[in-house]
């Protein structure tokens, strides 16, 4: 296992900024996701990290061997492609050994490696086929084999669900998970799925416009956003624009259109003064409905829409002319719309108030 470390890296398209001074650290054998938009720079950064795109400015190394310059097959990474790429012609179990001929492996070699990369994606019964007599699925698995096979010191995959049903994909989500740990592999995949990098990642950078905005495990990410664009692209939230009122031991008291909220900020050492405008993210799983409620955080309000989707209902919840959305999960019962005189409230851990972008 190996480290991954980028430091400062600039790529430029012409008059293009791709990757700004992006820095990160990967540890040895840790799944990390870049996620973001079309365009920010994520798949950019994967493939400097191949060697298919040299760096403006900056350094990539891996371990304590800097490989910025290297060409592809001197870093010892294998990538898997969206496309697959499988050489319709081949056998599955040609298409796995080709990296290891290239390399001119022994045979008896050759065949023992792709023998077990064959069997760590559970497709060796089909290494007699051609591609085109495997399903969408399948040829996956053997994209991920012929990377498997070549013994990188880093994987690096580049969307390889997104041509899956969806089905497929939360299968293979694990499935892929599974492998990379088996394998001890310093794993780096590209996706702007954010429920497929909130599901296996380690950890995750979110990138917008060749910059990484915010970088941590899955929870952190999800319930601890540092900005507005970060709390908009991982999953659904409530956004709120407010006044800070005053600052607690642990807490920032703000005016909101919808009354009076204590929040939290991922870092209140950089809490806004008072007076400062400021956004809050609300997540519509963190706020609850009933007639009474506590003192803090508590919102007097009436349902507007409600809709009810068996393990979760939503509910439109409308307060001093601001609506709310609001996600009740397991509902033991559904409200009505035009449910008047409810109340709804929130931790104020869950109240996130936002820094700049």
């Amino acid at each position: 296992m190996i480290s991954v470390e980028v430091r400062n890296l600039v790529k430029e398209f012409g008059s293009t900024r791709a990757l700004n001074n992006v820095s990160l650290r990967i540890e040895p054998g840790e799944l990390f996701f870049l996620l973001g938009p079309s365009g920010c720079g994520k798949t950019t950064l994967l493939r400097s990290l191949a060697g298919f795109y040299i760096p403006e400015r900056g350094s990539i190394s891996f371990g304590e061997k800097e490989v910025t310059r290297l060409e592809p097959h001197q870093r010892n990474t294998g990538m898997m492609f969206q496309s697959y790429a499988l050489w319709p012609h081949m056998t599955i179990r040609d298409n796995v050994s080709f990296g290891l001929e290239e390399r001119k492996v022994s045979k008896a070699e050759i065949k023992q490696r792709t023998d077990e990369a064959l069997e760590s994606v559970q497709m060796f019964q089909y290494a007699d086929r051609k591609p085109n007599q495997l399903s969408g699925g399948q040829q996956q698995r053997v994209a991920l084999a012929r990377a498997l096979v070549i013994r990188p010191q880093c994987l690096l995959l580049d969307e390889p669900l997104s041509n899956l049903d969806a089905k497929l994909r939360n299968e293979m989500r694990l499935e892929i998970r599974r492998i990379c740990k088996e394998s001890r592999l310093t794993t780096i995949y590209v996706t702007h799925d954010q429920k497929e990098a909130l599901s296996i990642a380690d950890r995750m950078a979110v990138m917008r416009a060749g910059n990484v905005l915010q970088v941590g495990n899955p929870q952190e990410i999800y319930r601890r956003p540092r900005n507005r664009f970060v709390a908009h692209f991982i999953g659904d939230t409530n956004f709120l624009e407010g006044t800070v009122i005053l600052h607690h031991d642990k807490a920032i008291e703000v005016e909101t259109p919808v009354g009076r909220l204590m929040g939290t900020m991922v870092d209140m050492a950089e809490a806004p003064r008072a007076g400062s405008i400021v956004n809050v993210s609300i997540r519509p799983e963190c706020i609850q409905l009933g007639e009474t409620g506590p003192e803090t955080n508590c919102i007097a309000g009436d349902i507007g829409n409600a809709v009810y989707y068996g393990e979760v209902a939503h509910y439109e919840f409308g307060a001093n002319g601001t609506t709310l959305n609001v996600s009740e999960l397991n509902p033991k019962h559904m409200r009505q719309d035009r449910d008047a005189g409810l109340v709804a409230w929130v931790a104020p851990e869950d109240v996130v108030i936002l820094g700049q972008e």
